[in-house]
């Protein structure tokens, strides 16, 4: 399955998230901070679903309520 999610109050712009079995294999992000969001892409790489809502749901950028990372945790938690 594919989920093309438009991020709400941070600075990337879209995310492309593949997912096949409950896992995530594939994380493309468009706009924000590239070497993190490639870092963050990398790392939930082959990871289940529910373990990347759990550890990513509720992380901050700088007093924005929200961030790249939870944005992620957000798309994957409606397309369940």
């Amino acid at each position: 399955m594919t989920i093309e999610f438009t991020p709400q109050g941070v600075c990337s712009r879209q995310m492309i998230i593949e997912v096949e079995d409950g896992v995530v294999v594939d994380m493309k992000v468009i706009g924000g901070c590239n070497g993190n969001l490639q870092g963050i892409s990398s790392l939930v790489k082959g990871m289940k679903v529910d373990e990347v809502i759990k550890r990513l749901e509720g992380l901050q950028c700088g007093g924005k309520g929200t961030s790249c990372p939870d944005q992620l945790a957000q798309a994957l938690k409606q397309a369940q």
